[in-house]
């Protein structure tokens, strides 16, 4: 039997997200919630690697009838742009040890994921248009890192020195917002630690980074390949 899937939907009125809550990364959008959910279910076929090479099974649904809508979403002009930027109710959870790991693991396949897929983009010619827009490969890379300093930031975490140097900045970036995340779920003080208003929970942080960095690595496996 296939497992059922907890999603939250975050709707606006142009725009809607499906997020399955439990498998942080695995996120779509779609003009309808219903069209953001089927594209979810689409996109499982993408995702289910992301969790294998975290050491973790997920079965794809293959209909909308295995979902568990927990929580409806009300989105903003954040939504709109494509951006799932509501956190669920559920990611306020606490996190344990065994969460943590888990999590931890999932972050760490989604990272890799797009890693592997910047890799591959090397001397390739990036297709052009709606998926990707006119990104070059270096400023997909970048946009991801500032991305990542972004979301340390919004755990409470100042960027490690280092962070903007494309040689290894990434990698530092990662390792700050690891032991940030492992932090706060400690409830231990910061490493570096900057003023913060609001600051995401450890699971919705997750979340955010698990799925920019899916997103961008699959919008370059898709812009990588001749158009159909």
């Amino acid at each position: 039997m296939t497992d059922r899937i907890r999603v939250a939907l975050e709707v606006a009125p142009k725009r809607s997200f499906a997020t399955a809550i439990d498998w942080p990364g695995w996120s779509r959008a779609g003009k309808t919630p219903e069209a953001a959910l089927q594209t979810l279910l689409a996109y499982g076929i993408r995702y289910a690697p992301v969790a294998e090479r975290a050491g973790q099974r997920l079965e794809v649904p293959g209909s909308v009838d295995v979902i568990d809508i927990i929580e409806r979403l009300e989105g903003g002009s954040g939504t709109e742009f494509g951006v799932p930027g509501v956190p669920a109710s559920a990611e306020g959870a606490p996190v344990d040890a065994a969460d943590l790991g888990r999590l931890t693991a999932l972050l760490r396949a989604a990272w890799e994921t797009f890693d592997n897929a910047a890799a591959a983009a090397v001397g390739v010619t990036l297709r052009l248009g709606p998926r990707g827009g006119g990104r070059s490969l270096d400023k997909v890379i970048g946009h991801v890192r500032d991305a990542e300093v972004a979301y340390l930031g919004q755990l409470g975490a100042r960027p490690p020195d280092g962070a903007a140097d494309p040689a290894d900045g990434m990698d530092r970036i990662r390792a700050a917002f690891l032991e940030a995340l492992r932090a706060r779920v400690a409830g231990e003080a910061l490493p570096n630690p900057r003023r913060t208003k609001n600051p995401w929970s450890p699971r919705y942080a997750v979340r955010r980074s698990a799925w920019h960095a899916l997103d961008h690595a699959w919008e370059l496996e898709d812009r990588s390949t001749p158009a159909t």
